[in-house]
């Protein structure tokens, strides 16, 4: 990490500020080429307005605010200087050809900048990720829970317990130390305490966590029925544009078409398939067949039925079914009542009834998938890590030689510590700040 770093923190191309962000030992160096404010007097995490200068031909490249962040004070735990300067496509290139003619400065790789800041302590591997996860949030719902974990949520959760099997392992040590001492029995029942309530809320934290990867890819809704029950239509609807073709031609639909919405800050997935039914159409077959296999791995399946043909499947999982019946506006209200008292009535085209749909969906999702917990396993590698935890607790026993038991708890946690980062973990770094943008 000898090296300063520098990259483009904004988006590339016109637009009225830019932000340059540099890190490394050579920051003040770089202040004292570019502008003329002088690092002898220079106030950190104050903002100059200043010329930004080509050091080779004096030109200036552009006016712009300064400010300088000292080690290990900032974001890095390093000297870094931001630049706040005009958008355009010719200040940035300019500005950053200077930096990258600089003695000792290189352009960053993606996810540098807050992997320095992980080994220079100021963020572990959940709190970056939660950084990662907060970049590409789409939702309020994502938004907030990549705030709780860039706050140190899931860091304080897993180093708690962490920490608790780390005091465990300790007392095994010392009586390693000394094998002629019997363990004292208020020690013994406090170990074997211990590891039963790790055991216990890493168990329950496995468990409640049903939301963590929907929340980040989202919840996948199929809506199915018969030809001409008028699932298009009501995707149309929900999205408030022409997403897809609708027609009173059966079977206009033939595959499954995935639509990414946002209910009410929760991202879902509507699928819309091809009507049910009797075919002999090899195509119309198939969109049939992979409709089937969608309502088998449906979170939520709404069944939708023309109202007028009072049609529906039955044989769907009640638990996760909204029986929805459709162009209620072409029946009379005697009609209307002779609907069953559970299904939602609705004119997709008139849009009529949907926003009863889109309560009753956001209702299922809060009541069997939301986590009222602020701590939920974001990441298929902290599950598989705890689940590795588990294991190790789960073969622990006083009844074993101590140097067997405490090995179990030693490997309990290393892997907690792959988490957070606390153990040597170097072979995972490169994955998981890899994917960051080139400036975080």
């Amino acid at each position: 990490m000898k090296n300063t770093i520098y990259a483009l923190s904004t988006v590339f191309g016109k637009s009225g500020v830019a932000v340059i962000r540099i890190s490394g030992n050579e920051v003040l160096s770089i202040i004292s080429k570019i502008t003329s404010i002088n690092i002898n007097t220079i106030k950190p995490r104050y903002a100059y307005f200043t010329d930004i200068i080509n050091p080779t031909t004096k030109e200036i490249l552009d006016k712009s605010l300064v400010l300088y962040f000292k080690a290990p004070h900032s974001f890095t735990g390093e000297d870094i200087l931001e630049i706040q300067c005009h958008g355009s496509k010719a200040v940035l290139n300019s500005v950053l050809n200077v930096l990258s003619s600089l003695e000792g400065v290189r352009l960053a790789e993606p996810g540098e900048f807050s992997k320095r800041a992980f080994y220079n302590n100021k963020m572990d591997l959940t709190e970056a990720e939660g950084l990662a996860d907060l970049i590409d949030a789409e939702t309020s719902e994502q938004q907030k829970y990549a705030i709780r974990q860039l706050s140190g949520n899931l860091k304080n959760l897993y180093s708690s317990w962490r920490q608790d099997l780390v005091k465990t392992l300790s007392y095994l040590e010392a009586f390693i130390d000394f094998p002629e001492e019997d363990i004292p029995e208020n020690l013994y029942n406090d170990i074997l305490n211990t590891v039963f309530k790790v055991k216990k809320n890493i168990t329950l934290h496995l468990n409640g966590n049903n939301v963590n990867e929907r929340l980040k890819n989202g919840f996948n809704i199929v809506i199915t029925g018969a030809t001409n029950a008028g699932k298009s239509s009501l995707i149309n609807t929900l999205t408030k544009r022409n997403a897809v073709i609708v027609s009173d031609i059966a079977g206009t639909t033939r595959d499954a078409i995935d639509i990414n919405l946002d209910i009410k800050g929760y991202p879902v997935v509507i699928t819309d398939t091809a009507g049910i039914r009797e075919t002999d159409n090899p195509i119309e077959k198939q969109g049939i067949e992979i409709a089937k296999e969608k309502i088998e791995t449906a979170d939520i399946i709404i069944n939708l039925y023309d109202a007028i043909n009072s049609t529906h499947d039955d044989a769907l999982d009640t638990s996760k079914t909204i029986y929805v019946a459709n162009k209620i506006d072409k029946l009379d209200e005697n009609n209307i009542k002779n609907i069953p008292s559970n299904h939602l009535k609705i004119s997709a085209k008139q849009n009529i009834g949907v926003d009863e749909l889109v309560e009753k969906i956001l209702e299922i999702i809060k009541n069997n998938f939301a986590n009222s917990s602020n701590y939920l396993i974001t990441r298929e590698r902290y599950r598989i890590a705890l689940e590795d935890c588990l294991e190790h607790l789960n073969t622990f026993s006083l009844d074993k030689e101590i140097e067997l038991s405490a090995e179990d708890i030693r490997l309990a946690c290393r892997s907690i510590g792959k988490i957070t980062g606390y153990v040597e973990v170097d072979e995972i770094l490169d994955n998981i700040f890899g994917s960051f943008c080139i400036g975080k």
